[in-house]
């Protein structure tokens, strides 16, 4: 029996002067599955993600999560709901070291304690709550480092480990690849895989390879409109989905 739909995208529309860039897009994630969304580049995949985590406002259909309507709830309302967001490119503060940025991630979510000017280093229950994060992103070591002492491999886990710091039901991973070496895909493909038993996740990722290795079911995305969704066997082999996009690759 399949589970129910955590996120169910409902005839979802945006559009941006003549450029359609989500056309009725209907997308369920399910509880407890990492469900990927793929397409070419332009296709609309970041459009759509930033329509569901609350950054953009779609012109219209609707988006319920846990059974409630949230199109119209901001980012912030999401999150509290239990909605996470990891982003395509990194966002760090230069002058927090990696333990910092868990705690700040940890206090941004529980809305911190006392005055919102209090130093986050105060709140020592909220640092070992931050630091007990750290294995699981491999980056234990790294605890008081800067940020500009990480590679590149070690700002994408960090980043997914601040998305997933106060336990959210669902994560939107926007790449979490991009940019990796060879060394350093594997630990993140790990890393994705181990979240599945803590939310369920929706990876939009353009390394197909590990899309297929991660996913339980696969949507692709083409000019704004989902043209397939299922089991990643059935997607791969999917006639419009091998013309439309992964003859290219």
């Amino acid at each position: 029996m399949n589970a129910p739909a955590l996120l169910d995208v409902q005839a979802l529309h945006k559009r941006f002067g003549g450029v359609v860039a989500t056309d009725g897009v209907d997308l369920q994630v399910r509880l407890g599955e990492v469900h990927a969304l793929i397409g070419p580049n332009g296709a609309g995949k970041t459009t759509l993600v930033a329509q569901l985590a609350g950054q953009l406002a779609p012109d219209a259909g609707r988006i319920t999560f846990d059974g409630h309507d949230i199109t119209a709830l901001s980012a912030h309302q999401r999150a509290r709901r239990g909605l996470a967001r990891s982003f395509q490119i990194t966002r760090l503060f230069a002058s927090f070291g990696v333990l910092e940025h868990v705690a700040l991630a940890l206090q941004a979510a529980s809305g911190g304690s006392g005055s919102a000017w209090r130093p986050v280093a105060r709140e020592t229950a909220l640092f070992e709550r931050a630091r007990a994060l750290l294995p699981r992103l491999g980056l234990e070591a790294q605890a008081d480092a800067p940020i500009h002492a990480l590679s590149h491999g070690q700002r994408r886990a960090l980043e997914v480990g601040m998305a997933i710091a106060a336990g959210p039901r669902l994560v939107l991973l926007d790449e979490p690849m991009a940019g990796l070496g060879a060394d350093e895909s594997p630990r993140m493909e790990a890393l994705i895989h181990g979240l599945r038993h803590d939310a369920a996740l929706l990876l939009i990722e353009h390394d197909v390879d590990a899309v297929f290795r991660l996913a339980d079911r696969v949507s692709v995305l083409v000019s704004g409109r989902i043209i397939a969704s299922g089991r990643p066997d059935d997607v791969r082999r999917d006639a419009q989905v091998v013309a439309a996009y992964l003859g290219q690759e």
